[in-house]
């Protein structure tokens, strides 16, 4: 006999969600239930050695998925973690719901840092967010890729993520303009996309985007009408 059962539905950044039926345990011929699948990576659980056990499989696949690509089994990530794969399922349904996590979960120590340039200078918080920002893209652009296997551009996940993104650097860039060390005529649309581009440049070194980043940056800079 199936029992029905909602969890929550949605991570921390988006209140969204899709409803999906799957295996109780995650193990195949499970008797099922009737599961909310959060469309926004999972949920967080409160409980302290659930939440330990959950911050162990995200830290973990971000390692697999850096020393062995996002195909990184399952059962590999598991047994980083130091936790049963049927630990792993109960917090991650899907290899999707997974993906999400880790990606959120990557967004979100983005975000958190323009908090922590904020400290510092406007121009100097700004540029230190934008390098964040490109390593970030550089690292990550397999993941994103990975992802778009599940879902697409427009997906929940990416268009919570790009929210989340802009209210973290928008205050930083506005910072800036206020202070006059920043042209006006521009946005974070457009130096989201301009160091985004740098980014994804094929085959350089970091130190090279680096350098690259800084000359496109220092066209930013605010300059006195008939200088």
């Amino acid at each position: 006999m199936s029992t029905t059962e909602t969890v929550p539905a949605a991570g921390a950044l988006s209140p969204m969600s899709t409803t999906e039926t799957v295996p109780a345990s995650g193990v195949p011929g499970a008797t099922t239930t009737t599961e909310t699948v959060p469309a926004f990576g999972a949920p967080r659980p409160k409980r302290a050695d659930a939440l330990r056990n959950y911050e162990k499989l995200v830290a973990a696949a971000r390692e697999a998925f850096a020393q062995s690509g996002t195909s990184a089994s399952l059962e590999e990530i598991a047994r980083r973690a130091q936790v049963g794969i049927g630990t792993l399922y109960r917090h991650f349904p899907n290899r999707q719901t997974l993906l999400e996590a880790v990606y959120v979960d990557e967004v979100d120590a983005l975000c958190q840092s323009a908090a922590e340039f904020a400290e510092l200078e406007p121009w100097d918080a700004l540029v230190a967010w934008l390098h964040r920002f490109v390593g970030f893209l550089a690292t990550k652009q397999a993941l994103a890729q990975e992802l778009l296997n599940y879902v697409d551009r427009d997906a929940t996940v990416f268009q919570g993520c790009r929210s989340v993104l802009f209210a973290a650097g928008e205050p930083l860039l506005e910072r800036a303009q206020r202070a006059e060390v920043v042209r006006r005529d521009t946005d974070l649309r457009e130096i989201t996309q301009m160091v985004g581009g740098i980014a994804k440049i094929p085959a350089t070194a970091p130190e090279e985007i680096d350098h690259i980043l800084e000359v496109a940056l220092d066209g930013l800079r605010y300059r006195a009408s008939g200088r």
